[in-house]
């Protein structure tokens, strides 16, 4: 069971922290408004009234008992900034900070977060991946280079098996499940492709473009 401090709980921390907290993790949630507190309350395994930039105050959460530290303040990038870093010198084992453009986030990772979020930015390159074509579904990024797609499969690849289409060797593209209806699964080099089965597919932008005619 995960350990989780989360300081914020504006719309995003306060998602976040219902979240792990379904997911059976300890979540101790702070916020200097009482308000959001008392919204929060219910569904935490604890949570306080405090100042993030406040070193006395984080002392006496004893930050470095916790799994990971999450500060939600993209908004307030000063705030953010200084909770950062006071986490990181009390000792927290990882910190994972918020941040709304390029700048803040290289800021931030000078200044002691282990890992940024970019959730205005990496929501744009789903909305904007996604409705760029018919074909695709959904789409996580990975990375600079990878990314995972889901994808309706072209007409051509009706009836032929996986090693037919042999993907992986012509565009470095892997089919990591199928969708069919109602069942998920793993495809095996024999498996038939069919109308209307769904790919879950993982590559480089540019080969998955080709790959899939998009």
């Amino acid at each position: 069971m995960k350990t989780v401090l989360i300081i914020g709980v504006g719309q995003f921390g306060s998602h976040i922290a219902k979240r792990m907290a379904e997911l059976k993790c300890e979540v101790m949630a702070v916020d200097i408004e009482e308000e959001r507190i008392n919204k929060i309350l219910p569904y935490v395994t604890n949570a306080r009234i405090g100042d993030g930039t406040n070193e006395e105050f984080l002392r006496t959460l004893g930050v470095g008992n916790y799994d990971v530290c999450i500060v939600a303040l993209g908004r307030r990038f000063q705030t953010s900034l200084e909770t950062t870093s006071l986490l990181k010198e009390l000792g927290a084992q990882k910190v994972v900070s918020r941040a709304t453009n390029d700048v803040q986030m290289k800021f931030l990772l000078k200044n002691g977060a282990d890992e940024v979020v970019y959730p205005e930015k990496q929501m744009a390159l789903r909305i904007a991946t996604k409705y760029a074509s018919d074909s695709i579904l959904d789409f996580i990024q990975l990375d600079n280079s990878y990314s995972i797609y889901e994808l309706k499969v072209p007409k051509e690849w009706y009836g032929k098996t996986i090693s037919q289409i042999d993907i992986r060797k012509k565009f470095k593209v892997n089919i990591l499940t199928i969708r069919r209806k109602s069942e998920v699964f793993i495809p095996a080099p024999d498996t038939v492709i069919m109308n209307d089965d769904i790919a879950f597919a993982i590559g480089e932008v540019e080969n998955i473009q080709k790959c899939f005619r998009i």
